[in-house]
């Protein structure tokens, strides 16, 4: 085994002699990593196929205890830092070039008690992973629409999805944490503990340490619910966004319907010549009875011409996953996203011009109403700011080819620019690139400065600075920042 030389926070590298790593390969109950090691390459793959980097180690954590160790050995060398759960964030902040990379995939565990309606749930699992375990008994978190995705990342950035109007953001549920500290501490926060800890893990990301556990309350769902997707012909979109927006602002809590455009993927339900063609779908989402669940939706379904409805009872678990193909990973994904209050006709116009001009087959602009239960939060009651009834708009530039990289990013930013006239300014941290660091500031608004404080005093080094990063507000002199 050679000396091993690993980034710093500084930019600078650090040589880390073999004697050193086989120490802390004695402290490790999980696996220990470098390049040319088997399972590596699995290890610092993610998500998003644009993120290509390479730790200089990684480990691959078994439980809390490998957490403590690994911070220590981050600490004591100064070392850039990443930290791993699900991989699907889209700016690729889970991996890191050169530096040490925590990943706590492996850490998968999820414990129901469906009498106190409870669930915990270690950061490696997915969303599949935590609902297959609450709809055993007909329970659910409400989370994100993409199976895949983690538990730990969604969370920490507020996290919403299908049931959110129903049962709020995915914090909103969120009862306690286990975290471990930049100083290497398992402090546990919730309502009682750490009070000011536990506001800002509530949307404020990564920030202020690495969870090891996270308590939720569970909310009755399913395992049965309304759902599915209305198609229309894309030529139909602008009037039918303005009768969409009118008729999800009237929508009970219990409905969610969301607008996707893309070209329409070769899905069995519709004829052949319109695969490849630009589409509207509505994709909705009914709790409650089915037959109360057909009347609600009847307005939505009944609008235009459509190509093909195929909105009906399915499982939940289901539902949370049907849009996974759409969305496996690997592909090269560059993300922009505004919050807007309204979809004002100004906004619907430079919707429509994009998706006459989409850059791939994958690429897509969806549209999501949220509001209900997650508006009835304060703003100040967590880190996370936007608590209107509001829509979120997210470009999806999605492609395959590198050489295709500045025409869809492109596409994306024009889109965004187009639409910000109309937006509100905050807008939801985890569907934020990397290149927008300036703008997170603004996205928190008032939040901002007590996150600051929170953060310099949990984190005044910035140890964990692969993130949005806040900076830290600073208590003391001779920070490595």
């Amino acid at each position: 085994m050679s000396t091993l030389s690993i980034m710093t926070l500084h930019g600078q590298e650090a040589p880390i002699s073999p004697e050193v790593l086989l120490e802390l390969t004695s402290k490790v109950g999980g696996k220990i990593m470098q390049k040319g090691d088997p399972g590596y390459d699995d290890a610092r793959r993610i998500w998003n196929g644009m993120v290509d980097r390479s730790p200089a180690l990684i480990v691959r954590c078994a439980g809390s205890a490998d957490v403590v160790q690994a911070i220590a050995f981050a600490r004591q060398h100064q070392l850039l830092l990443a930290v791993r759960s699900g991989g699907h964030n889209i700016a690729g902040n889970a991996v890191c070039e050169g530096g040490l990379m925590i990943d706590l995939s492996g850490m998968m565990g999820v414990r129901v008690d469906p009498v106190a309606k409870k669930a915990w749930v270690e950061p490696g699992a997915t969303l599949a992973d935590l609902d297959r375990e609450t709809q055993a008994f007909g329970l659910a978190v409400p989370t994100g629409i993409n199976s895949t995705t983690g538990i730990a990342g969604l969370t920490l950035g507020g996290g919403f999805g299908w049931i959110t109007r129903k049962f709020g953001l995915t914090i909103d549920s969120l009862v306690s944490a286990d975290v471990i500290t930049a100083e290497g501490k398992l402090v546990r926060a919730s309502a009682e503990e750490n009070e000011d800890l536990f506001w800002a893990i509530r949307g404020g990301g990564g920030n202020f340490g690495i969870v090891t556990g996270f308590e939720f309350n569970l909310h009755p769902v399913g395992p049965e619910v309304l759902s599915g997707l209305v198609v229309h012909p894309f030529e139909d979109a602008a009037k039918l966004l303005k009768q969409y927006r009118a008729a999800v602002d009237n929508a009970p809590e219990e409905l969610t319907c969301w607008a996707v455009m893309r070209r329409a993927p070769p899905l069995p339900f519709l004829p052949t010549d319109w695969h490849g063609r630009e589409v509207l779908i509505l994709a909705m989402c009914y709790l409650g009875d089915p037959a109360e669940g057909a009347r609600v939706t009847q307005e939505l379904r009944s609008l235009g011409k459509p190509i093909a409805d195929v909105v009906g009872p399915h499982r939940f678990v289901d539902w949370q996953g049907a849009f996974d193909p759409l969305l496996s990973p690997g592909a090269r994904n560059y993300w922009k996203s505004h919050d807007l209050d309204g979809l004002p006709d100004g906004a619907i116009e430079a919707i429509v011009d994009a998706v006459h001009t989409l850059p791939s087959d994958e690429a897509e602009v969806f549209i999501a109403h949220v509001g209900g239960a997650m508006s009835h939060v304060a703003p100040d009651a967590t880190a996370f700011p936007q608590r209107r009834s509001h829509f979120v708009m997210n470009v999806h530039a999605r492609w395959r080819d590198r050489k295709d990289d500045s025409h869809c990013t492109a596409w994306a930013r024009h889109l965004f620019g187009a639409t910000e006239p109309f937006a509100t300014g905050s807008a939801y941290v985890n569907f934020m690139p990397d290149d927008e660091t300036e703008r997170v500031e603004k996205i928190y608004g008032l939040n901002y400065r007590r996150l600051a404080e929170i953060k310099g005093q949990y984190d005044p080094d910035n140890v964990f600075r692969l993130n949005q990063n806040i900076r830290p507000v600073p208590h003391h002199t001779g920070h490595l920042a």
